[in-house]
């Protein structure tokens, strides 16, 4: 790939060589079939958990999705039915013959009213009306489905919409107003980051963008725990690391850190420096190799996830919790006086079980250090002082116990029912030639976010991370993620919009330029034309549901979906030819196409190439 920095990668196996940059080689079939596998595109369950209501706007004009959830619910007032208008949930087809968005508002509402669905959806959709400009077909499907299809009108008044408002297309002001914090990866800073983090950093990054797309007011954070134990323990394992590069024959704890970052980090201590820390008594000793080993590891933290492109507004330290506000001995005092703790075995104990938790969980020890879970719920005590309306914090796998807890101590220091949000992100495997990749952070074998981003680069890390739900587990392809061809879905997304690029410039070469006029979108009537304006009119939908539901994958489904169409309609469709005014129809196409897939790229964290 070409890259604006000037760095050029040996390309395999493109999938566009030898067409024609104007498109419309007969017989050639792309890549016309669905790479997402046929994915449904639900659009949410009719109120954002984060407080972000269904009547959201793009910029410009009311979204379809809003738009069609505000027939039905005219619908279902002529029904007399307005009470279970909350319900109205919007999802997209499995298969685009069924039309562009499906309710299945009968289905979840008949049980309740003692109705048939299938009688009760015929009945709505037979109230429903819409312009048809907008809407052209209403459908009754399966047990009970109402199908809605866009008129083409609608398709090509988009198209021109698109090349009116550029990257701004699918903006909405779901969250106007909410002030939303996303803390994710927040691994502890004993060690580089490892590729369970790195999945994490996708997800979040891309979840704060998808939010921020939709009008919420976001802020991403990075919680650092720089307190407890663990700073002693990271301590010894330095300091033993440091005598045995001065030389000495000792053995390294059973319990210490493995792994070579601090053979490396007590290489570069100063003799001088070292032999003083280690003239300390032990406990100062233990404590001055733990910060500086604590502050040599966030270093590195923070410019490996700036080397993957990912931005924090906010790194928090555990440590200021501590500090001169006492937040911790405040949110103690707080849980004690309302009810929530009670003492035995010289411990303080929080009532967890009585919300839903497994067991009580102590808040302080009987030798009086408070544990992590006071910690942590002071700090979610001083999120929601920041003014935050919707916490969603992004854990790992190991932290799946921790979150009733959690979210029962928040409710107790003040926070409203729901409040704090937790999404688990699930274990990664490696893969390589069909063979899993054996790792052991316990053991020290482990494979890095850094090592990751040198093997496949940023963008395939990223869109790799993001190829399944969140709560799944993933197998990283690495055999796949390295390889320059259109097998490679990232690079199959890229190079659509390179061929875009490549199509635009030929186009200016030829003298055909976008015209001021777009109604020549009217003569976008070919069934390749037709499926790509389908793809692209979704696209503030699926970002208004990717949010609701709080999946990313979706977007990468999308991606390459969209790539797909865009291939297949540039083999079968010749976009710069004799008929000029057809030539600039296809070239407004190719743009908003062009525009739709940047933003989604932008969206996931991807570079979008002009060149490959």
């Amino acid at each position: 790939m070409s890259r604006d920095d000037g760095i050029t990668r040996k390309r395999k196996g493109s999938s566009g060589r030898g067409t024609d940059p104007a498109g419309g080689n007969k017989g050639s079939s792309g890549r016309g079939t669905d790479p997402a596998g046929g994915n449904k595109d639900s659009a949410g369950k009719g109120r954002d958990p984060a407080g972000g209501g269904t009547d959201s706007t793009r910029r410009g004009m009311n979204s379809a999705r809003s738009r069609v959830v505000a027939g039905i619910a005219d619908a279902l007032g002529r029904l007399e039915l307005s009470e279970y208008a909350k319900e109205i949930g919007i999802e997209r087809p499995n298969d685009p013959e069924h039309g562009d968005l499906s309710s299945n508002i009968a289905l979840v509402t008949a049980g309740k009213i003692g109705r048939k669905p299938r009688e009760l959806a015929e009945e709505i959709a037979g109230k429903v009306t819409f312009d048809p400009a907008f809407i052209d077909r209403v459908e009754v499907a399966g047990p009970g489905f109402i199908n809605f299809a866009f008129s083409r009108t609608y398709l090509t008044e988009q198209v021109a919409l698109i090349n009116e408002v550029g990257d701004s297309y699918g903006d909405s002001d779901l969250g106007a107003g909410i002030k939303l914090q996303i803390e994710f990866v927040s691994a502890n800073p004993t060690g580089p980051l490892v590729i369970v983090s790195a999945r994490s950093a996708a997800v979040g990054a891309s979840l704060v963008n998808i939010f921020r797309k939709v009008g919420y007011e976001v802020g991403a954070e990075y919680y650092i725990n720089d307190t407890g134990a663990q700073v002693a323990k990271l301590g010894r394992s330095l300091l033993i690391r440091f005598r045995q590069h001065r030389g000495e024959d000792i053995p390294f704890p059973d319990d210490g850190y493995p792994g070579d970052y601090l053979k490396l980090i007590a290489a570069d201590i100063p003799t001088d420096r070292g032999e003083r820390w280690l003239k300390m008594g032990d406990e100062e000793a233990l404590s001055t190799f733990g910060s500086y080993a604590i502050e040599r590891l966030i270093h590195a933290i923070k410019n490996d996830l700036m080397g993957f492109g990912i931005v924090f507004d906010v790194f928090f330290r555990e440590s200021d919790l501590y500090g001169s506000d006492k937040e911790i001995e405040e949110a103690q005092e707080i849980l004690q006086s309302r009810g929530s703790t009670y003492e035995q075995d010289g411990a303080l104990w929080f009532r967890s079980s009585d919300f839903g938790d497994e067991k009580d969980r102590v808040l302080v020890r009987s030798d009086g250090t408070p544990t992590y879970f006071l910690a942590d719920s002071a700090y979610h005590l001083n999120k929601f002082r920041r003014g935050f309306k919707h916490v969603i914090d992004i854990w790992g796998p190991d932290h799946h116990g921790h979150v009733k807890r959690l979210q029962a101590a928040s409710t107790v220091l003040g926070a409203p029912e729901g409040w704090l949000e937790v999404l688990i992100v699930q274990w990664v495997r490696l893969v390589e030639e069909g063979k899993q990749i054996s790792m052991s952070k316990r053991g020290g074998e482990y494979v890095t976010l850094k090592d990751l981003v040198m093997d496949v680069g940023i963008d395939a890390a990223k869109f790799f991370f993001l190829m399944r739900k969140t709560n799944a587990h993933l197998d990283f392809n690495l055999t796949l993620a390295r390889k320059e061809s259109e097998e490679n879905p990232v690079y199959y997304v890229q190079y659509a919009h390179a061929r875009i690029s490549s199509v635009i410039s030929y186009a200016t070469e030829q003298g055909v330029e976008f015209p001021k006029d777009s109604s020549c979108v009217d003569l976008l009537v070919e069934p390749e034309e037709i499926d790509l304006m389908r793809r692209l009119v979704i696209f503030p939908q699926l970002i208004e549901g990717a949010a609701i539901m709080r999946e990313p994958h979706r977007l990468t489904t999308f991606a390459q979906q969209l790539a797909a169409s865009f291939h297949h309609f540039y083999h079968i469709c010749r976009i710069v030819s004799g008929d000029r005014r057809l030539s600039e129809a296809r070239l407004l196409l190719a743009e908003a196409t062009r525009i739709v897939l940047r933003e989604t790229l932008r969206i996931l964290g991807v570079y979008a190439p002009e060149r490959m």
